[in-house]
């Protein structure tokens, strides 16, 4: 089952030296979730062949113009291109007010229905759930409300033996009882452990997107352990009063969240336009924390 995520823009505030503003696919068991929509987007979709009509759920951390000023342009092309399917949509309520507006004065009805949900920027918590996973949203410290957001995959059952089913008999009615963690009792009252006629499925995996930031120790407890964490990282370290001013994080402060909450891997992105070379940012980073990654467009990383 895949668990894959794909980057498609890693610059802030503006495009610049090929770098796009922020936008990430993740794809959770053949499921595209959209995460921020900054300008351009639909262009790097295209761009990395990701298949802009299965995008089910789209997720925006804030209203500052490189995280969702592409969220128009690609509602509008699912509109154009007969999309029918319906479209979840997470943001603060702003968010939804705004695409009104535009689609009034555009005199513009979309095919499909455009489902909002509105997140609450000061309380984080589960904002959607089902059978196969639960997102939750992160309160970031940032200069106008912002959330991050937290993916994790749902535990799945266990895997039958068939072969050994077979030998004991087992009829298909206990299959999904044995799936869940059940032994099975024959009809002379003999138990079979469950271990000996299924094996454990693989653990279930995480997600973490941090937007824009300051160093928040908070954080670290909402991402603990998680297999990947993508955390903005603007500046590098001697750019700190700056990113103070601006409410954002310098490598080194991604990378000391990271390894405070113990996550797998770290991945950097949100990089200022004064770097046109980005190996400082992630020397700095794997300075603290080694399994770090630079977040750049077109890269895949597997969960």
């Amino acid at each position: 089952m895949k668990f894959e995520l794909t980057i498609l823009g890693s610059s802030s505030a503006t495009p610049i030296y090929n770098r796009h503003p922020t936008a990430q696919v993740l794809n959770l068991r053949e499921r595209l979730l959209l995460i921020d929509c900054g300008e351009g987007t639909q262009m790097q979709l295209a761009r990395y062949r990701v298949r802009a009509h299965r995008i089910s759920h789209i997720f925006i951390s804030h209203l500052h113009g490189d995280h969702y000023l592409g969220l128009m342009g690609l509602l509008s092309s699912l509109h154009l291109q007969g999309r029918t399917s319906e479209l979840h949509l997470y943001g603060q309520q702003d968010l939804m007010d705004i695409l009104e507006m535009q689609l009034r004065l555009s005199n513009t009805t979309l095919r499909y229905n455009l489902i909002f949900h509105a997140v609450r920027h000061y309380l984080g918590g589960v904002i959607f759930e089902d059978d196969h996973m639960q997102v939750k949203s992160i309160v970031m410290n940032h200069r106008i409300p912002c959330t991050g957001f937290l993916f994790r995959e749902k535990p799945r059952p266990r895997k039958l033996l068939i072969n050994r089913i077979r030998q004991h008999g087992i009829p298909i009615e206990y299959f999904n009882r044995i799936k869940h963690g059940e032994d099975y009792t024959d009809e002379n009252g003999n138990v079979i452990a469950n271990d000996e006629l299924s094996v454990p499925p693989p653990a279930p995996k995480s997600y973490a997107f941090c937007s824009d930031t300051l160093y928040d120790d908070s954080v670290a407890s909402e991402v603990q352990g998680v297999d990947v964490l993508y955390h903005e990282a603007t500046f590098t370290s001697d750019m700190q009063e700056r990113a103070t001013t601006t409410y954002h994080s310098t490598a080194r402060q991604a990378a000391q969240l990271a390894k405070k909450a113990q996550v797998g891997k770290l991945l950097i992105g949100h990089f200022s336009a004064r770097y046109r070379e980005l190996a400082p940012l992630l020397r700095e980073a794997r300075e603290v924390f080694p399994e770090t990654e630079l977040a750049i467009e077109g890269r895949r990383f597997g969960i």
